[in-house]
């Protein structure tokens, strides 16, 4: 089941979900929007390799806007911290941001009970657009969950993006033991 607004509300005054900086013009029926923060990274090389420590250089939005171009990966952050205690939070793309071809997140849409940091956008473009820091970029959602939880992610010894950053996080892959 998908949290209302009203529920947001109670859950986040029970402290079971912190959203920080919070604005209640930004809640809406089922959904809370997050907007885009002030960073941005791309990665050093062209080609990536899923066993390396793939390096991003990590730039500012400057107020004029950034152009995004197509075939580059950019890893963006949300300006919000949260906090997800109970929840299963969901991170979509705001539909107004769809139709100008702009992708959030190519498979990480899903945080674990227990997230507690920004999160990290992976954008991608159809044509090349202007983006502006603090535009709305997403939603979150929370979903019910069913049943204790013994493993949570911020307390997880293993859990690779558990530093709390204003900055977008480059993959962790290569820490994975395969």
């Amino acid at each position: 089941m998908i949290l209302t607004d009203q529920q947001i509300l109670e859950e986040m005054a029970k402290g079971t979900i912190l959203v920080e900086p919070f604005n209640h013009a930004c809640l809406g029926t089922n959904s809370y929007d997050v907007h885009l923060g002030r960073y941005l990274a791309t990665y050093r090389d062209e080609v990536l390799d899923a066993r390396q420590h793939n390096e991003i250089e990590v730039f500012e939005i400057p107020q004029e806007g950034y152009v995004l171009r197509p075939e580059t990966l950019y890893l963006g952050v949300t300006l919000e911290y949260t906090e997800t205690h109970a929840h299963v939070p969901f991170l979509e793309g705001k539909s107004s941001v769809g139709r100008l071809g702009i992708d959030i997140h190519a498979t990480a849409g899903k945080g674990d009970v227990g997230f507690c940091n920004t999160w990290t956008l992976e954008i991608s473009v159809t044509q090349p657009v202007r983006i502006y820091y603090g535009m709305p970029i997403g939603q979150l959602i929370y979903f019910e969950v069913k049943g204790g939880i013994t493993n949570y992610y911020n307390q997880k010894v293993n859990a690779k993006y558990n530093k709390r950053t204003i900055t977008p996080v480059e993959s962790m892959m290569w820490k994975n033991e395969w």
